[in-house]
């Protein structure tokens, strides 16, 4: 079984640490070949992903989300073989709180329904918005 949604848990950490400034979310998502829709709808992950787009895009655009970067997964060159990503991108958010405030919408709420069904596994890497360094070694503060 993939990893789809966060445990209470672990959102609880992502909230607490209200850091000031904004937030970079790695995002790595397979999709099922079929959706798996509790009410039995036929789609393809792809098509119930892309409505997922399609409906959360207001909502995450309007709290200030972006698109920063986005990647087509080619080569799995150190580790797992078996892994595989048919969305590989980075969301920023202002902060924090806007990452809460869309997860809370209930327009968004109602559109995650479509990434539940799409998605087999995945992986959300949050992320501090740091300069770039020299090298590969350096890591800026």
């Amino acid at each position: 079984m993939g990893h789809i949604d966060p445990t209470k848990d672990v959102f609880a950490q992502f909230r607490d640490n209200n850091r000031p400034g904004p937030i970079h979310m790695l995002n790595l998502v397979r999709l099922r070949e079929w959706a798996a829709y509790p009410d039995g709808r036929k789609a393809t992950g792809a098509e119930a992903y892309a409505a997922y787009g399609r409906e959360s895009g207001p909502v995450f655009e309007r709290l200030g989300g972006r698109i920063v970067w986005q990647g087509r997964f080619e080569l799995m060159l150190i580790g797992p073989q078996e892994e595989r990503w048919d969305h590989c991108f980075i969301a920023e958010y202002p902060s924090v709180a806007a990452f809460v405030e869309m997860i809370r919408d209930p327009v968004y709420r109602e559109a995650v329904k479509h990434r539940q069904a799409a998605v087999d596994d995945s992986r959300l890497i949050r992320h501090a918005v740091l300069p770039v360094g020299k090298n590969f070694g350096e890591i800026p503060e």
